[in-house]
Protein backbone atom coordinates (compact mmCIF):
# COMPACT_ATOMS: atom_id res chain seq x y z
CA UNK A 1 0.00 0.00 0.00
CA UNK A 2 1.19 3.77 -0.98
CA UNK A 3 0.21 6.58 1.57
CA UNK A 4 1.16 10.27 0.47
CA UNK A 5 1.87 12.20 4.16
CA UNK A 6 2.00 15.88 3.23
CA UNK A 7 4.64 17.60 4.94
CA UNK A 8 4.19 21.08 5.90
CA UNK A 9 7.12 23.79 6.79
CA UNK A 10 6.88 27.22 9.21
CA UNK A 11 8.65 29.90 9.78
CA UNK A 12 9.09 29.40 13.68
CA UNK A 13 5.11 28.20 14.08
CA UNK A 14 5.11 24.48 13.64
CA UNK A 15 4.37 24.25 17.48
CA UNK A 16 1.64 26.21 17.58
CA UNK A 17 0.09 25.28 13.91
CA UNK A 18 -0.11 21.49 14.43
CA UNK A 19 -1.64 22.22 18.08
CA UNK A 20 -4.36 24.16 16.50
CA UNK A 21 -4.59 21.19 13.77
CA UNK A 22 -5.28 18.43 16.31
CA UNK A 23 -7.68 20.97 18.18
CA UNK A 24 -9.67 21.83 14.92
CA UNK A 25 -8.79 18.01 12.94
CA UNK A 26 -8.45 15.68 16.29
CA UNK A 27 -6.12 13.10 15.66
CA UNK A 28 -3.01 12.71 17.72
CA UNK A 29 0.33 14.24 17.92
CA UNK A 30 2.81 11.72 18.09
CA UNK A 31 5.77 13.38 17.30
CA UNK A 32 6.94 17.26 18.46
CA UNK A 33 10.54 17.01 18.11
CA UNK A 34 13.02 19.61 18.85
CA UNK A 35 16.09 20.81 17.41
CA UNK A 36 17.47 20.45 20.83
CA UNK A 37 16.22 17.30 21.04
CA UNK A 38 17.49 15.96 17.95
CA UNK A 39 20.72 13.60 18.14
CA UNK A 40 22.18 16.74 15.60
CA UNK A 41 21.30 19.11 18.37
CA UNK A 42 24.95 20.02 18.30
CA UNK A 43 24.99 20.69 14.70
CA UNK A 44 22.09 23.64 15.02
CA UNK A 45 22.23 27.38 16.34
CA UNK A 46 20.91 27.12 19.86
CA UNK A 47 18.28 29.75 18.75
CA UNK A 48 16.46 26.49 16.85
CA UNK A 49 16.43 24.30 19.71
CA UNK A 50 13.23 25.58 21.14
CA UNK A 51 11.63 25.17 17.23
CA UNK A 52 10.05 21.76 15.49
CA UNK A 53 12.85 19.47 13.69
CA UNK A 54 9.70 17.16 13.09
CA UNK A 55 6.11 17.10 13.71
CA UNK A 56 3.66 14.29 13.18
CA UNK A 57 0.00 14.53 13.71
CA UNK A 58 -1.68 10.46 13.04
CA UNK A 59 -5.23 11.38 11.34
CA UNK A 60 -6.44 7.78 11.24
CA UNK A 61 -4.89 6.29 7.83
CA UNK A 62 -3.31 9.40 6.75
CA UNK A 63 -0.47 11.35 8.56
CA UNK A 64 0.41 14.84 8.67
CA UNK A 65 4.14 16.33 8.93
CA UNK A 66 5.32 19.39 9.32
CA UNK A 67 8.83 21.16 10.17
CA UNK A 68 10.25 24.63 11.16
CA UNK A 69 12.75 26.10 8.41
CA UNK A 70 15.86 28.25 9.16
CA UNK A 71 14.51 31.68 7.84
CA UNK A 72 17.04 31.71 5.19
CA UNK A 73 15.64 28.74 3.82
CA UNK A 74 11.99 28.88 4.31
CA UNK A 75 9.64 30.27 1.81
CA UNK A 76 5.75 30.36 1.88
CA UNK A 77 3.62 27.99 -0.08
CA UNK A 78 2.77 28.28 -3.34
CA UNK A 79 0.95 26.33 -6.18
CA UNK A 80 -0.40 23.67 -3.60
CA UNK A 81 -3.47 23.44 -1.30
CA UNK A 82 -4.09 20.99 1.58
CA UNK A 83 -7.13 19.18 0.41
CA UNK A 84 -9.64 17.65 2.96
CA UNK A 85 -12.81 15.97 2.41
CA UNK A 86 -15.37 15.28 5.28
CA UNK A 87 -18.69 13.47 5.21
CA UNK A 88 -21.19 15.87 6.34
CA UNK A 89 -21.44 19.99 6.01
CA UNK A 90 -21.45 20.24 9.54
CA UNK A 91 -18.28 18.81 9.76
CA UNK A 92 -16.85 20.30 6.91
CA UNK A 93 -18.23 23.99 8.13
CA UNK A 94 -16.38 23.58 11.74
CA UNK A 95 -13.07 22.49 10.30
CA UNK A 96 -13.68 25.26 7.93
CA UNK A 97 -14.10 27.86 10.87
CA UNK A 98 -10.98 26.14 12.93
CA UNK A 99 -8.82 26.74 9.88
CA UNK A 100 -10.17 29.71 8.83
CA UNK A 101 -9.80 31.58 12.37
CA UNK A 102 -6.80 33.85 11.77
CA UNK A 103 -6.55 33.28 8.33
CA UNK A 104 -7.61 34.48 4.98
CA UNK A 105 -10.73 33.20 3.90
CA UNK A 106 -10.29 33.39 0.22
CA UNK A 107 -13.38 31.24 -1.08
CA UNK A 108 -16.04 30.95 1.30
CA UNK A 109 -17.46 27.79 2.77
CA UNK A 110 -20.88 27.31 0.76
CA UNK A 111 -22.49 24.73 -1.94
CA UNK A 112 -21.22 24.36 -5.05
CA UNK A 113 -22.09 22.11 -8.22
CA UNK A 114 -20.36 19.42 -7.35
CA UNK A 115 -20.45 19.54 -3.23
CA UNK A 116 -23.16 20.67 -0.79
CA UNK A 117 -20.03 22.85 1.15
CA UNK A 118 -16.80 23.61 -0.14
CA UNK A 119 -14.52 26.75 0.66
CA UNK A 120 -10.85 27.55 0.51
CA UNK A 121 -8.63 29.84 2.97
CA UNK A 122 -5.24 30.14 3.51
CA UNK A 123 -4.75 30.01 7.39
CA UNK A 124 -2.72 31.88 10.21
CA UNK A 125 0.47 30.23 9.59
CA UNK A 126 0.33 30.37 5.62
CA UNK A 127 -0.78 27.03 4.76
CA UNK A 128 -3.50 26.68 1.94
CA UNK A 129 -6.62 24.89 2.45
CA UNK A 130 -9.67 23.30 0.34
CA UNK A 131 -12.70 21.97 2.88
CA UNK A 132 -14.84 20.07 1.25
CA UNK A 133 -17.94 17.47 2.24
CA UNK A 134 -18.36 14.37 0.30
CA UNK A 135 -20.88 14.47 -2.21
CA UNK A 136 -24.17 13.03 -1.64
CA UNK A 137 -24.25 8.81 -2.68
CA UNK A 138 -26.66 8.59 -5.76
Amino acid sequence: MMRISPHLTFNGRCREAFTRYQAVLGGTLTTLLTYGESPAASQFDRRWHGLIMHATLALGEMELMGADQTPDSYSAPQGIYIGITLPSVDQAGKVFDGLAEDGQITLPFESTFWSPGFGMLVDAFGIPWEVNTAAPSV
